[in-house]
């Protein structure tokens, strides 16, 4: 993916001195290679972006016109034009690695008690690949409570050498790095800044440090006043950006509950921001359900309060339908990791309730395993505000049978595998996790199903043999096969749901369209793996669970089990989804039918476009992703459903596998009740979907007591993939699981066999 298509162009100023008028000692390059150096500037403007702190749409669009310069000279000198721009400082490291330090051109601004940042240009002749390190006598911690009180120590500072950037210099003769500087006071201040690449490489004699005078701007906590639709007090989103884009507070060496890789905070109702007096653009969110606000407002002397309020545009709590991510993180990825290990249960259930998520499950696994489990306790988390649930759980990740696919544990009432304490000890083979999950009650599937299932074919379904060779669903193809003891020793399935919306919807809904068309029941349910796939906020990929009374984190597990939920990205919804007197996911979920004949499939659906195209949002269904395609990010969004340039979405009818009904929808977030008349000839499984936006869970219809076994081609697809799977999760089976390993394939293939056989019997002429 191209680098400058990542991120929307927020900037609109930046405050810069004149070109040409800062020290005539900054270091220029005229011979670094141009193919490196955009490698490079790419990651640079990459990490800006993430940071909070982009590049003007002008600079930006200058930029790739000089990147894209034909003539190399052109080049190096447009790329250093305009990075120049936003340099406070230029370092030049001579062929014997001494250090000269320059000012560059970008105003010496900072918040009062806040971070600004800034580019630093290093000019390498020395091509050395050790760490640039930054000092200033000025800094000490300003986490330190007795920094505080050192009248001489105002600032931090550090240099932001985390992805995408690399921890040491690249050894090309011109890069950039990022400069993070935080001030503790408000006015005029003085600081003295050196830089060094190891011991030794500094030399007084050759001006190592340079003395700047920050202007500290003073700030004042604004107080954030935040009712929901009803006028009651709540917690929203906010992203805060200045004229320049700059993002407040400053993304750099943020700490919970606010997340150094988002531009949003979220704060609740009565609480405060600080700011700087000046012009800002605020964007007001709560989750997909609500209308998105922005906002322009200043900041002075006299600005003591904001007021802000939710405009939703559907409720689906208030009809019984339950929202929920059942795949969220606490620690790894993009969290902190250092000193605190991940954050606490306080900091992500503000996070589930700024996102209006009712249901978070909060998954741990292996980083910092060790770390978290401790908030593990069986039940929901004491942080919750109903009807917010936050709930630790275990993601099978990074240990133990991670090597046959991810698994979502939930609902578990102990957390550790016997035999240890720890994430070490845990079995490789998938199929005995879910035995002891699924003996204390546990609800369970794989995660990120799309993963290892990737296909050329763009059909749906289609009949490709995917690598089976990633982290996703892949032994579910074995599993499904399976059924294993309950709590009370009964048998029950092995799998309950297929997880979705985080990845390629291709890959996620073929393999499950395949185990349904012989007979399988298993259920999908919504996920974000934040912040891992999706690191944007929680909830991003979501179940909707109908419960009849209160909601209550037991019930809502159960009702994906059952089916009883529908799956999408919050932006449609496909609520009361019947087939006849069936109700989705109501007992058994089965309609049964004497003989052949037409079923009325009802729903009430509604979904949420803007008016005007999201340019983001290519439509050229054969582009390399992630331009386009299946494989586009984001895998699952209302946006991909727009047809053409207008505000209309498609809901379809899907039998075994393929939309037999079509209707169009217009997507003004109005519900409407749907209706389809179906005929049914054979026992099939029947859904809608708004792909890809939202898919139901099936409602199975038996004609004349007939078992479904829809499609040959279905089950032959399986049994081949049974094969294609051992070929690649054998070689990670330990000795004392080899057995079990063997045992459990053996069964799939016997299965899937008979299912053949079985299909055959029952294919229509």
């Amino acid at each position: 993916m191209h680098l400058f298509h990542l991120f929307p162009a927020v900037a609109v100023a930046f405050f810069l001195v004149p070109l040409g008028s800062w020290a005539a000692d900054f270091p220029q390059s005229d011979t670094v290679e141009i193919q490196p150096l955009k490698v490079q500037v790419q990651r640079v403007v990459e990490a800006m972006d993430y940071l909070g702190f982009p590049l003007s749409p002008s600079d930006r669009h200058a930029l790739v016109a000089s990147l894209n310069e034909g003539d190399a000279a052109a080049a190096r000198l447009g790329v250093q034009k305009v990075l120049d721009r936003y340099a406070l400082c230029g370092v030049d490291i001579n062929p014997e690695m001494r250090v000269k330090v320059s000012q560059g051109p970008a105003a010496a601004v900072l918040p009062e008690q806040g971070w600004g940042q800034f580019l630093v240009k290093v000019h390498n002749q020395s091509g050395t690949t050790a760490p640039l390190q930054a000092f200033s006598p000025q800094a000490a911690s300003m986490h330190n409570a007795a920094a505080k009180d050192i009248p001489n120590q105002w600032l931090d500072l550090r240099l932001y050498q985390d992805q995408p950037l690399a921890a040491t210099l690249s050894g090309l003769e011109l890069e950039y790095r990022i400069l993070q500087v935080y001030s503790r006071d408000a006015g005029r201040r003085q600081a003295s800044i050196s830089f060094s690449v190891g011991q030794g490489t500094q030399d007084i004699g050759y001006r190592n440090e340079v003395d700047v005078l920050f202007n500290c701007l003073p700030t004042s906590g604004i107080l954030f006043h935040v009712k929901d639709e009803n006028g009651q007090p709540t917690t929203a989103g906010f992203e805060i950006r200045d004229q320049a884009g700059l993002v407040y507070p400053s993304q750099a060496k943020r700490s919970a509950p606010d997340f150094a890789f988002h531009p949003q905070i979220y704060r609740a109702d009565g609480e405060r921001v600080r700011l700087p007096a000046g012009q800002y653009q605020i964007t007001f969110t709560r989750g997909p359900e609500s209308m998105a606000e922005q906002r322009q407002v200043r900041i002075d002397s006299s600005t003591a309060e904001l007021h802000f309020q939710v405009k939703r545009w559907i409720d689906p709590s208030t009809m019984g339908w339950w929202s929920g991510d059942h795949h969220i993180h606490a620690a790894g990825c993009a969290h902190y990791t250092k000193p605190s290990e991940g954050v606490h249960a306080a900091d992500m259930q503000r996070h589930i309730m700024g996102e209006d998520l009712k249901i978070g499950a909060n998954l741990t696994w292996g980083p910092c395993f060790d770390y978290q489990k401790q908030f593990f306790t069986g039940a929901i988390s004491e942080t919750s505000q109903y009807p917010y649930l936050l709930r630790y759980d275990i993601e099978v990740s990074g240990f133990g049978s991670h090597e046959s696919g991810h698994l979502c544990l939930l609902r578990l009432k102990d957390q550790m595998y016997p035999g240890g304490t720890s994430s070490q000890h845990w079995p490789k083979l998938g199929l005995n996790t879910l035995k002891w999950a699924k003996a204390q009650g546990a609800l369970v599937g794989p995660a990120h199903s799309g993963w290892g299932l990737a296909t050329a074919a763009t059909e749906l379904p289609n009949y490709e043999i995917p690598p089976f060779d990633g982290i996703g669903a892949n032994e579910y193809i074995v599993d499904v096969t399976h059924e294993v003891p309950g709590p009370t020793g009964q048998l029950v399935p092995a799998v309950d749901f297929l997880s979705t919306v985080d990845t390629p919807y291709l890959w996620e809904l073929n393999i499950w369209y395949h185990t349904l068309n012989v007979g399988f029941r298993t259920r999908i349910s919504g996920e974000t793996d934040f912040p891992c796939i999706y690191g944007e906020r929680v909830g991003l990929g979501r179940s909707y669970v109908h419960l009849p009374s209160k909601l209550a984190y037991e019930d809502w597990c159960e009702g994906i089990r059952a089916g009883r939920n529908y799956v999408g990205d919050g932006k449609s919804h496909l609520l009361a989804f019947r087939a006849n007197q069936q109700g989705m996911g109501e007992g058994d979920s089965t309609l049964r039918l004497a003989k052949p004949a037409t079923v009325t499939l009802t729903a009430k659906v509604a979904a949420m476009l803007p008016e005007k195209v999201n340019p983001t949002f290519s439509k050229k269904p054969n582009a390399v992703p992630p331009w386009g395609g299946p494989a586009a990010r984001p895998f699952w969004s209302v946006e991909w459903a727009r047809l053409g340039e207008s505000r209309r979405v498609a809901v379809e009818v899907i039998v075994n596998g393929f939309p037999v009904a079509r209707r169009e929808l217009e997507a003004d977030g109005h519900l409407e009740d749907l209706s389809f008349e179906v005929p049914i000839a054979t026992s099939s499984w029947v859904a809608l979907r708004i792909l890809q936006s939202s898919h139901s869970n099936p409602i199975f219809i038996e004609v004349a007591g007939q078992a479904i076994r829809s499609s040959v081609k279905s089950a032959e697809w399986c049994a081949a993939g049974v094969r294609q799977c051992r070929s690649q999760k054998e070689r990670f089976m330990d000795a004392d699981e080899r057995d079990d390993f063997k045992a459990a394939y053996d069964h799939a293939e016997k299965t899937y066999a008979r299912l053949i056989e079985e299909c055959r019997r029952a294919e229509v002429p």
